[in-house]
């Protein structure tokens, strides 16, 4: 796993408090809210982590140990299971997937995968189309 250098972590995470402190003191003004989200994504894509939240924890427990007791807490936690079960097919991709109006993709005669509404493979042109 690579992991950015302490001291951009701290100036990223510096930033974001900077920002939450002003935002919380003018929450109407939209620059600085705008500044505060993107000073926490940033810090998201530092830490690896999906919301700011969780970004600022990383980052204060990551500033606050050792690389290898970072990596070893990292390491020690279980990764998420999916909540229902899915059928996969060889390559592993999810079988049971619902297009957008709910109803499941159906695969034509020859393999390919087309739309619920019966239109071609996406990415590809009908011939009414051209």
């Amino acid at each position: 796993m690579l992991l950015p250098a302490k001291n951009e972590v701290a100036r990223h995470l510096r930033r974001y408090r900077t920002w939450e402190r002003v935002m919380l003191a003018s929450p109407t003004d939209r620059a600085a809210r705008d500044s505060f989200e993107a000073s926490g994504y940033t810090l998201c894509v530092l830490m690896g982590k999906r919301c700011a939240r969780e970004a600022v924890a990383a980052a204060e427990r990551y500033l606050q140990t050792s690389l290898p007791a970072y990596l070893q807490e990292q390491g020690d936690r279980p990764q998420q299971e999916p909540t229902g079960k899915t059928r996969k097919d060889r390559a592993g991709k999810d079988r049971s997937r619902k297009d957008r109006s709910g109803k499941a993709a159906g695969k034509t005669r020859s393999g390919e995968s087309r739309s619920a509404t019966g239109g071609p493979p996406s990415g590809r042109r009908s011939t009414a189309e051209l």
